[in-house]
């Protein structure tokens, strides 16, 4: 196994089933209740320094999810051209998300992943193989849906073990 393939391996072994849109929809769902259920005040929190707060973070979820739909979408039809990497650090430094309001950053993210759940439903069952080549590695339509629902649960472990017993 690739050092890339490990990379990906951690994030689809997050998935509870092998449902992963229902996943998909699921781990969206978990998410806009944690980040609901915040104050303000608290949605500025980080668990130790140089960690992101929730802010940032559930920006981070929206950055690397909309990403994620330019691969499935350029894949998908059929895109050759290698598309390039991303480093989720400098895009969440310079993303201003602790400027932003906790709603805002909600409603994107639920945007975002409403986004994503249309686009993977009106796919074609045949298009879920198309391979593309992203950030050097070559990976297929399905296993980056795959990867939202994967990245995202990654990070729910993350909040729940990190951030949320701190402010219990």
């Amino acid at each position: 196994m690739s050092d890339f393939q490990k990379y990906i391996q951690r994030y689809l072994d997050q998935i509870p089933s092998e449902d992963w849109k229902g996943e998909l929809k699921k781990s969206g769902e978990q998410t806009i209740e944690i980040f609901t259920n915040l104050t303000e005040e608290q949605a500025g929190f980080a668990y130790a320094e140089g960690k992101w707060t929730f802010k940032e973070l559930l920006l981070h979820l929206s950055d690397t999810e909309r990403i994620f739909q330019y691969r499935i979408l350029a894949f998908a039809r059929g895109e050759t051209a290698e598309l390039p990497g991303f480093d989720e650090e400098k895009y969440a430094a310079s993303s201003f998300a602790d400027k932003r309001s906790l709603d805002s950053l909600l409603e994107e993210y639920k945007l975002v992943r409403k986004s994503s759940q249309i686009l993977l439903e009106t796919l074609e069952p045949s298009v879920l193989s198309n391979k593309g080549i992203a950030n050097g590695n070559e990976i297929a339509v399905e296993t980056i849906g795959k990867l939202i629902a994967g990245h995202n649960y990654h990070h729910l472990t993350v909040i729940k073990e990190r951030y949320l017993p701190v402010l219990e």
